[in-house]
């Protein structure tokens, strides 16, 4: 489930669609929860669809640690990446505002972390932009990744969450471990499937 304080709009005509903050979103903010409205398609029933089904799924969809694909039942599937994004996915099941976002700013995130069948090309025009995004940028830059991510947790118990009650038991007790300095910090790495390969370079 993405964060109510967001809106879906059209980015251009050749972006597309795209998910804006219709508010402030503090630093920290939990601005998506994978719940269990959301889609999951293993790669039997994918193998099972037919070309325009599959073209919607690749599109719309991540695949998941487990090889399953995910797709969001709201407007969560329109966020786009960008390689400087504002949000990233982390091993505990949801996206987390790695800065504050202002009211009226593109929410994106990382699809480096999406467990990609194939390169993308990327326009998204910022600084760091990689120009390809590669099914295992995971292992050139999970580093970079888990220190943003780590920095803009510290700030979760002081914000307000309205997602956070979408998190299983479980779920919720190892990341409160964590932050209460219990626990151990579960990197985005975990993300990952088994046998990706590290991409070819590193910028």
């Amino acid at each position: 489930m993405i964060h109510p304080a967001t809106e879906l709009r059209l980015v251009s005509p050749e972006v597309g669609y795209g998910v804006f903050a219709s508010r402030d979103i503090p630093m920290g903010t939990l601005v998506f929860v994978q719940d269990p409205l959301d889609i999951e398609i293993t790669p039997e029933h994918y193998g099972a669809l037919d070309v325009t089904s599959r073209e919607l799924a690749e599109k719309y969809s991540f695949i998941d640690v487990r090889g399953i694909r995910v797709l969001s039942w709201d407007s969560a599937k329109f966020v786009n990446h960008s390689c400087e994004p504002n949000t990233m996915s982390t091993a505990w099941g949801f996206e987390l505002a790695l800065r504050d976002i202002a009211a009226g700013e593109e929410i994106t995130d990382e699809y480096g972390l999406f467990n990609l069948e194939w390169e993308m090309d990327c326009a998204c025009g910022r600084r760091r932009c990689r120009g390809r995004i590669r099914p295992g940028d995971a292992w050139s830059f999970y580093r970079r990744w888990d220190r943003a991510v780590r920095a803009a947790m510290q700030a979760i118990p002081r914000v307000e969450q309205p997602l956070i009650g979408l998190l299983d038991e479980v779920t919720r007790g190892s990341l409160d471990r964590y932050l209460a300095g219990g626990g151990r910090y579960r990197s985005v790495r975990n993300l990952m499937r088994p046998g990706t390969r590290p991409a070819r370079a590193a910028c």
